[in-house]
């Protein structure tokens, strides 16, 4: 098969060509279009296959990484949305759970109160009521109500419309009525029912979700349906897959559907990306650090698996999310991000972002802001005549005034500055780290820091250093990873089931039938994109808390049909979690089972794995000597630095520090004090020298 990746980040678009039959690889980058993204991806597209004389019509699926569900999100820009929901629910989306982004703030910002996703004029309610634990019916779905209310927010301006009942995770069918109703009396508008998006208890984040999807679906669908024709009627026959949040890629029909499952797009396929490459060296324990033109984005792989974001802790834009994401930590911190000054005085480094337009004054497209690649440039890490292979120059000139007049803002030569804002993005970067790792108990010291993205290996060894890293491990093509993440991604959809029942009391008959309606729900659907059933795996898993808890952890089920014995088995894996995720257990405490969750994976193809350079020795594949600054043990100095040519490194050569690495898509910079080695596996490995 031939495939291409392409993931749209904040400055640049990255493509990366796969053959799997040639074994073959091609990679490719473009400026990113933030006015429209579409026509920056197909214009990377066209310009990868005329690159390498890849006929167009012979491509066979573009995967896609898009950020427009998030960017709605982030700049609270989408569609004028509406609600219908049960007759006294009108103000949950407003009310909220007494959890609160600050505690003990009583000036915090409550992101659902002051920029609420439905206006409460377009939240409509309508007589009907379910009762759990079946869901009979108590009262019927007033449709009359239904439709007057659909005439209302139509008469308003309302472009999508959320359906949210209260219990509606037991049993859909007054919501699939009532959606029935709002394409019968407003044909055009984006509709959408929490039971289709996110089936399960907990009433708040379900109806977040479901707004936040209606509230991005108009943007998205339009925007998938434009790029699915631009791609078509420039010469390609390719099937397009989006990426999802879950780790695996969806069809454009579903992800017109169902937006909201495209919210951390992008960074998903970092994570998958990252192990990938870790798993070249045989590393499972991994911190993925993607650091892009805007952000940085934070990824834990233990043991090969990623980790699950759950519903305690799933939040986009401070907005409550419940739809499988894999945990990805996302701050405001990449290479265009800018240095500044603020009121009280405090020399600061982002999140505020020059972003891809003007992007660094070293661009040379008019920024006018002191940035972290200017930085880097001033020190002497990037080569400005050998940056993206090449193929863009940098202005040091422009990056010299800009870190200039920062110094004098801040009281502090230019060299100075420039190595404070590397020192501050820095530390904002470990300090993110540490947040997912030693703050939920994971010793970051046991793990290998997967560096990738433009400027993740520029700052990869320097953040290692500050968390105790031993090794920073950076991939083939670094800036392109994220690409690659997608060009493996199994096509992949979730189904969830709401059950709660208490061990001693299991109805083991009503579990078995779950799953089977799950798994038909899913066949479904596979069948429906046209995936042999044959190859399609599915992994079962529950939701579980003691009882009297207020959130689960997820815990793997056995195959087949469950009996007391593979329920017992769920149950110690349960107790086992539970002590490793928080140091105890109780193993005499009764548990409940939340919700039922089934996984369906249509595997990926596989990609040829990179194949090392061929130098015999160092002399080939150095560029030129020169010199860059480094603070070492405290002290800022100025030391002679070697310039190579990563493609031409000889293989498994420790070579000493200070170095920087130079390929097409990024810089790696080796610290003085460490060492670097590229191995069999294609990657490149930094050490400290005592490591």
């Amino acid at each position: 098969m031939r495939l291409i990746g392409v993931d749209v980040g904040g400055t640049f678009t990255d493509l990366v060509y796969a053959d799997t039959e040639a074994g073959e690889t091609r990679v490719h980058k473009t400026s990113t279009t933030p006015d429209d993204p579409s026509r920056g991806v197909v214009a990377g597209l066209m310009a990868l296959c005329d690159k390498y004389g890849i006929p167009r019509e012979t491509i066979d699926v573009v995967f896609h990484g898009t950020t427009i569900a998030t960017n709605a999100i982030l700049e609270h820009d989408g569609a004028v949305t509406g609600m219908i929901t049960t007759g006294g629910y009108r103000d949950i989306l407003h009310i909220g759970r007494h959890q609160r982004p600050q505690h003990y703030s009583i000036m915090q910002d409550i992101p659902w109160q002051s920029r609420p996703l439905v206006k409460r004029r377009h939240r409509k309610t309508v007589t009907e009521r379910l009762v759990p634990p079946r869901g009979e019916e108590l009262q019927p779905l007033d449709e009359a109500g239904v439709r007057e209310a659909v005439r209302e927010l139509k008469e308003a301006g309302v472009e999508a419309i959320a359906i949210c009942f209260l219990f509606s995770y037991l049993d859909p069918a007054h919501e699939a009525r009532a959606m029935e109703i709002v394409r019968e009396e407003y044909p055009g508008c984006f509709a959408t029912t929490s039971s289709s998006v996110s089936p399960q208890f907990r009433e708040f984040e379900r109806f977040t979700t479901t707004a936040m999807n209606a509230f991005v679906g108009p943007k998205v669908r339009n925007y998938v349906t434009r790029l699915e024709a631009e791609i078509e009627q420039s010469g390609f026959k390719a099937d397009l897959r989006i990426m999802a949040s879950n780790g695996g890629v969806a069809t454009p029909a579903m992800v017109a559907d169902r937006p909201v499952l495209t919210l951390l797009s992008g960074p998903a396929a970092g994570v998958i990306g990252g192990d990938w490459a870790g798993a070249l060296s045989g590393k499972r324990n991994l911190i993925t650090f993607d650091v892009g033109g805007t952000s940085a984005d934070i990824g834990i792989v233990t043991e090969g698996g990623f980790g699950e974001a759950t519903a305690r802790d799933t939040w986009i834009a401070g907005f409550p999310v419940l739809v499988p994401m894999i945990d990805v930590h996302t701050i405001g911190a990449g290479g265009g991000s800018i240095a500044y000054v603020d009121q009280a005085g405090a020399f600061k480094v982002g999140p505020r972002s020059a972003g891809a337009v003007p992007g660094p004054a070293a661009y040379g497209r008019g920024g006018t802001r002191a940035t972290v690649t200017d930085a880097n440039v001033v020190l002497g890490r990037l080569d400005s005549k050998n940056f993206l292979g090449g193929g863009m120059s940098l202005d040091e000139v422009a990056a010299r005034r800009v870190i200039g007049e920062l110094a004098r803002e801040v009281g502090l030569s230019e060299r100075e500055t420039a190595e404070g804002v590397i020192t501050l993005i820095n530390a904002n970067m470990a300090n993110a780290i540490r947040s997912r790792t030693v703050q939920k108990g994971i010793d970051p010291r046991d793990y290998a820091l997967v560096a990738f993205g433009g400027a993740g290996p520029l700052h990869g060894a320097e953040v290692a250093d500050m968390l105790g890293i031993p090794e920073v491990i950076v991939p083939p093509h670094p800036g392109i990873t994220s690409a690659v993440g997608l060009l493996i991604s199994d096509l992949r959809y979730d189904a969830i089931r709401t059950s709660f029942q208490v061990s001693g009391a299991v109805d083991l008959a009503r579990i078995n039938a779950d799953f089977a309606a799950m798994q038909k729900e899913l066949e479904a659907r596979f069948s429906a994109d046209g995936i042999d059933l044959a190859k399609v795996t599915f992994e079962r898993r529950g939701d579980l808390r003691y009882v009297g808890q207020g959130y689960e952890l997820r815990v793997p089920f056995p195959d087949g049909t469950l009996d007391a014995a593979a329920l017992a088995t769920a149950f110690e894996a349960f107790h086992e979690i539970h002590r490793r995720e928080y140091g105890h257990h109780f193993a005499d405490s009764a548990i409940e089972i939340v919700n039922l969750r089934l996984v369906g994976a249509a595997s990926a193809a596989e990609i040829a794995k990179p194949t090392p350079g061929t130098a015999k020795s160092l002399d080939a594949a150095r560029v030129r000597s020169g010199s860059c600054t480094f603070r070492v043990e405290g002290k800022l100095a100025d030391y002679p630095t070697d310039f190579y040519r990563r493609d031409l490194l000889p293989v498994g050569e420790r070579i000493p520090g200070p170095a920087i690495v130079l390929q097409m898509d990024t810089t790696t910079v080796v610290p003085p004090q460490h060492t670097f080695e590229a191995d069999t596996a294609g990657n490149l490995i930094v050490r400290r020298s005592d490591a």
